[in-house]
């Protein structure tokens, strides 16, 4: 068989693997080992293997990830999210839409500290459904509120989204996570400003059942004590990594130590709660580094095939402007989130989409937002949207069809926000371009 029909048969193969549930990491190595064999030999893939997979799995960029994943999981644990619901239902409640305005703050803030989109829903979920339910919002805004307010979790850093597109993509993980700051920012002030015009358009979304309690400025101002711990432990970790005090490793281990701290100072954690904060770390870093690592993989399978190259050259043939082949590539993740796993959308797609992006003069770091943004509208929309299912889990009063249905309202202001990126990158090197 030529070198075509192979690559096409390995590629097809990975994508078949994956939507009959395979695990993603073997879904991707399997095809790839077996390709490798097929073209080069059984010492080509020895050799891979001793190369791409163990040698690159001591690499010192890798440690950011379980430190990030513990210092999240030790925020968890620290029960600030009640908290901060609290402080953000207080501020925001006399606002139109109010109660879902302060869910997506707080999944906002919550998103500074955990750097999970399931993380940061399943807990939101739990505290704000409720009360969003019971203050007369709709199922479909309530579900669709959580959902999307979860997604934060992978653009504000700290991300690991952010980390393993800068690992496939030799970009400076410092940079990527500071990229996320503005573009989070905007994007929460977006959904918030979504679910006012949401109410406004449609008054069924939020009928209010009860009268609004008045907060007094001193439970307000009071209420503010929690989310001191995040932003502090915030400016330390981004701001230090922004003025150049830490490296992005170097940041993440700052940041475990720091949110241990709070858990401490809070005498939250038990130890309970530290072995479960161990377990979930150990058991999301495996399957990150699994995953990693089956994607190195598949690189070099793509790379001795030439897959990247020859997409490249065929679209470029089609003399499309860069603007269109930009459009298409997000038509490509909307489809492909629609019926994939964000993770192993990206670690797939990535090495074959590459060469084309450098080819049209794209900034690297710039298009690492834009894949996470792509990602956040693979989260929350159907039949495979991963936050919908996770809030689903945890709140069995909302049906998946009525938070499907409120999720998509929240895909319009990530287009938005896409849109304005491109038209003005700035929004996301702004930071980065200035890091020292």
């Amino acid at each position: 068989m030529s070198i075509t029909t192979v690559s096409m048969i390995v590629i097809i193969a990975v994508f078949v693997l994956m939507f009959l549930r395979v695990p993603i990491a073997v879904s991707m190595a399997v095809p790839a080992c077996l390709g490798i064999v097929y073209l080069k030999g059984w010492e080509t893939l020895f050799s891979v293997v001793n190369t791409n997979v163990w040698e690159q799995s001591f690499s010192y960029t890798l440690s950011t990830i379980p430190l990030f994943v513990l210092m999240g999981q030790l925020l968890y644990y620290s029960d600030l999210t009640t908290e901060l619901f609290t402080a953000f239902r207080n501020w925001l409640n006399q606002l139109k839409g109010g109660l879902g305005i302060a869910t997506v703050g707080a999944s906002a803030m919550f998103a500074a500290a955990s750097g999970s989109s399931l993380a940061t829903t399943g807990t939101m979920g739990v505290m704000a459904a409720k009360e969003m339910l019971n203050a007369g919002y709709s199922k479909s805004l309530t579900g669709g509120s959580i959902a999307a307010g979860g997604t934060l979790g992978i653009l504000i850093p700290p991300s690991t989204m952010f980390i393993v597109y800068g690992m496939m993509t030799e970009q400076s993980i410092g940079k990527l996570l500071i990229a996320g700051i503005i573009p989070g920012i905007l994007l929460t002030l977006l959904f918030m400003l979504a679910i006012s015009i949401a109410i406004f358009i449609n008054p069924n979304h939020h009928i209010k059942t009860k009268e609004e309690e008045k907060i007094s400025w001193k439970e307000k101002f009071s209420s503010l004590k929690p989310t001191i711990w995040i932003v502090v432990l915030f400016i330390i970790v981004i701001g230090g990594m922004y003025v150049g005090f830490f490296s992005a490793t170097e940041s993440a281990g700052v940041g475990a130590l720091g949110a241990f701290a709070i858990g401490f100072m809070r005498r939250k954690l038990t130890k309970e709660k530290i072995t479960a904060t161990v377990y979930e770390t150990i058991k999301t870093t495996g399957f990150i580094f699994a995953i990693v690592m089956g994607a190195f993989i598949l690189n070099y399978f793509l790379m001795i095939t030439r897959v990247p190259q020859m997409i490249s050259d065929f679209l470029f043939g089609r003399d499309l402007s860069a603007t269109m082949i930009f459009v298409l590539i997000i038509l490509m993740y909307m489809v492909l989130g629609c019926v994939m796993d964000s993770l192993s959308m990206v670690v797939v797609t990535i090495p074959i989409i590459l060469p084309l992006v450098e080819a049209l003069g794209f900034d690297l770091i710039w298009f690492g937002v834009i894949i996470v943004l792509v990602v956040e509208m693979a989260l929350i929309t159907p039949p495979v949207g991963m936050n919908c299912y996770v809030l689903n889990g945890v709140v069995k009063e909302l049906d998946l069809a009525s938070i499907f249905k409120g999720a998509i309202i929240f895909v319009i202001p990530i287009l938005v926000l896409i849109a304005l990126l491109y038209i003005f990158p700035e929004i996301a090197l702004f930071l980065p371009t200035s890091v020292k």
